[in-house]
């Protein structure tokens, strides 16, 4: 690689030590192994999967056990410098420096994986401040001590976190309450039929759904919480799980002067609107999407790692169905994209579900999958229209 651009020489920088950093990280290095990379992270800088938080009870997991590196081990690995338990206060864009609580850093390239924060709710009550919300293995580990020797577990929110939760929770033999706005688990993923299939088997697992109410309050009562929902019922619990949604992490962006909408704005190459800074993850949003999931990162990972190099390279998506880690009833949902005009056919099966989501002239748009109908994965996904072309 050709050193003559001075804003290569002081390497790249990442900020966030997510899937989406360090995956930018091991692109980046299959295709050069000199150019100096720095991640920064307010985290320990560990790598562990964050999908298995929701899964973890059932696997007979301890939080320690989801680390499967260190931050040494990352470092040595990748041949990177980790700045671990460092906080970034502000990114000046045009000196291209970062300032730090661990000191000014300067970069040629400069890559925000910044993630994003579980959406707290404003609830009433006394112990509006006792709700958990579980965004990163630490928050796991705090969670899972709450929970020990604890029987009764409400959730806010039914959709893919709430749902997995809810599954892991009562195979961990938990009493659960899943509580939601809307008329149904998984309201944007799942048409009707195939959510109403997924509560019943979680409901046979033995968790207890309260749709279309919400929390009023949330208040101690003794060794209890007792929640009392819209519609009037009160439900008794030890510990209350809120797990509504998530929201990219837009501050210091928004400081820097550089354009966010529901994420960091980036276009097809992940540039943001500053120059030589680029988003990725769950913080950012391409061409108006914002796709929290693990597939997404990968791709955008493979894109990014070329055009940090200097080899310009377009981010494009496939279909990428999302897995719902329930094992009471496995789903595989990738769902129509928003406008795509067409309806739902459902064809129930003994021990699943398929459904499918048909333009007018029959052409596939979206599907859902359940039970023993996600073995047609592989050759309904390559039926559907990619993403972003």
């Amino acid at each position: 690689m050709d050193h003559q651009n001075q804003s290569t020489q002081s390497g790249i920088v990442i900020i966030g030590s997510g899937l989406a950093g360090y995956t930018v990280i091991r692109e980046v290095r299959k295709l050069n192994k000199t150019i100096p990379i720095t991640l920064l992270t307010r985290e320990p800088a560990y790598f562990y999967s964050k999908p298995m938080l929701s899964t973890a009870l059932a696997s007979k997991k301890t939080p320690e056990q989801l680390v499967s590196t260190s931050a040494e081990g990352m470092a040595a690995q990748l041949e990177v410098t980790i700045l671990g338990d460092a906080d970034v206060s502000a990114i000046n864009t045009a000196s291209q420096t970062i300032e730090t609580s661990k000191g000014v850093i300067s970069y040629g390239k400069l890559v925000l994986g910044l993630g994003a924060d579980q959406i707290r709710l404003p609830l009433q009550g006394n112990a509006a401040n006792e709700v958990i919300t579980v965004n990163d293995l630490e928050e796991y580990a705090q969670f899972r001590q709450a929970i020990e020797g604890k029987k009764r577990i409400a959730i806010l929110g039914a959709g893919l976190i709430g749902c997995e939760f809810a599954n892991d929770l009562v195979l961990g033999s938990y009493e659960v309450d899943v509580i939601d706005l809307a008329p149904q688990a998984l309201g944007r993923l799942l048409p009707e039929a195939a959510a109403q299939a997924l509560q019943s088997k979680l409901s046979e697992a033995g968790v207890r759904w309260h749709f279309a109410t919400t929390v009023q309050s949330i208040d101690r009562n003794g060794e209890s919480l007792s929640i009392t929902l819209a519609n009037g019922s009160i439900v008794s619990s030890d510990v209350f799980l809120s797990a509504v949604g998530l929201k990219p992490r837009l501050d210091l962006a928004k400081a820097a002067g550089i354009a966010t909408d529901i994420g960091i704005t980036v276009n097809r190459q992940l540039e943001t609107s500053a120059k030589h800074v680029f988003a990725i993850g769950d913080c950012a949003e391409v061409d108006g999407l914002v796709l929290p999931y693990v597939m997404p990162i990968m791709q955008a990972a493979r894109a990014l790692a070329p055009t940090l190099l200097g080899q310009v390279t377009a981010l494009s998506y496939p279909a990428m169905p999302v897995m719902v880690k329930t094992p009471a009833l496995p789903t595989i949902v990738s769902p129509p994209a928003k406008g795509a005009v067409g309806d739902w056919k459902i064809n129930s099966l003994n021990d699943g579900l398929e459904a499918r989501f048909e333009s007018s002239d029959g052409k596939l748009l979206g599907f859902a999958l359940l039970g023993s109908a996600t073995a047609q994965r592989g050759a309904l996904t390559k039926e559907l229209p990619p993403i972003l072309q």
